[in-house]
């Protein structure tokens, strides 16, 4: 009994020293939510000590075990991202750690590139959207941005999407990552597996998705454009195509005139058989899978006869062809 007393009470003496102790026990912690600006970038597989490390450095908290301790006490470790965030000197861990969650207190710039646009339309967008000057963006050596073995430069392989650009970022940096994007895209349509199959070269199929892309109509129109890009290469005849000649001529315009379609240029379509020599803008994915598989039909033109609405009608009769024509200068008030 005597030493199961002396247990106890060792017990309790041990528990209220914890229970004084543990003020004085508690990590390093500031009050409030600062007061100043400061921004910390926080390097892509950061633990949370590691970020709480370079918080302490840049003076917004007061301590790393203070900031480890709010993660795990809001069990938020997994929610921390990399990137470049505008805080405070100062701040008490938690309400470091609020901004840290908080996307408006991320430093990017978002720069959306829209598919079928050309590179000599991407680039000063992106300079735009982004402040990194064109002429670094038109000076980006080729070689560094990761371009496929098959790539003749940059035209097609810059592709559509939203991109995330932080302090920092260099017109290498940018492209780059967009050349990365269309290799993810490649990789998930297995183009240079998918290419043999319609018997065309790699190449060949971004220069095919860049024609559907151009040409426009809706995601649905995609395959049956493909299909009459695939008849007319079968019969050897000329594609014929207006966004081919448009892009000879670096114009944008819906009315295509007949002098159009004699500029002497080897992507002009009307004038050379085949395929251009490569793609004339940058496809999007769907674009690309109606490359790798055209839909089924006999269809040997297409005209989009109500651009304003995206109304595209095939034929394989060229009666009807004419009268789509006809249709299309109508709605566009041309002869």
């Amino acid at each position: 009994l005597l030493s199961a007393g002396l247990v106890a009470g060792v017990l309790v003496i041990g528990a209220g020293a914890v229970a004084l102790l543990k003020p004085l026990m508690s990590a390093d912690d500031f009050e409030g939510t600062g007061s100043g600006a400061v921004t910390v970038r926080i390097a892509p597989g950061s633990s949370a000590a590691a970020i709480g490390s370079t918080l302490e450095e840049a003076g917004v908290v007061a301590s790393v075990e203070s900031f480890v301790q709010a993660t795990e006490d809001r069990r938020v470790s997994d929610r921390l991202r990399p990137g470049h965030y505008r805080l405070r000197k100062g701040m008490a861990a938690t309400a470091a750690l609020d901004l840290l969650l908080a996307p408006s207190s991320r430093v990017v710039k978002r720069v959306t590139v829209p598919e079928g646009l050309r590179v000599s339309e991407t680039l000063p967008r992106i300079a735009k959207q982004s402040g990194i000057p064109l002429k670094e963006l038109q000076s980006v050596d080729k070689e560094l941005v990761g371009l496929p073995e098959y790539a003749r430069g940059l035209e097609g392989f810059l592709f559509p999407a939203t991109y995330e650009i932080e302090p920092g970022n260099t017109a290498v940096d940018v492209l780059a990552a967009m050349v990365e994007r269309f290799a993810q895209a490649a990789r998930h349509v297995r183009l240079e597996e998918r290419a043999q199959q319609v018997k065309l070269s790699p190449l060949e199929v971004v220069t095919v998705a860049s024609l559907i892309q151009a040409e426009g109509g809706t995601d649905e129109d995609y395959p049956k454009i493909s299909r009459v890009i695939y008849n007319r290469l079968a019969k050897d005849a000329p594609l014929e195509i207006d966004s081919t000649v448009l892009y000879a001529q670096n114009r944008r315009t819906l009315k295509v005139t007949e002098s159009d379609t004699k500029v002497n240029s080897p992507y002009n379509t009307y004038r050379h058989k085949g395929l251009p020599p490569g793609p004339i803008a940058n496809p999007g994915e769907k674009a690309l899978i109606a490359a790798l598989k055209p839909a089924k039909g006999d269809w040997y033109w297409f005209v989009t006869t109500d651009p304003a609405h995206r109304i595209t009608k095939f034929t394989d009769k060229e009666s009807e062809f004419v009268r789509y024509r006809e249709e299309l200068n109508k709605n566009l008030g041309t002869n």
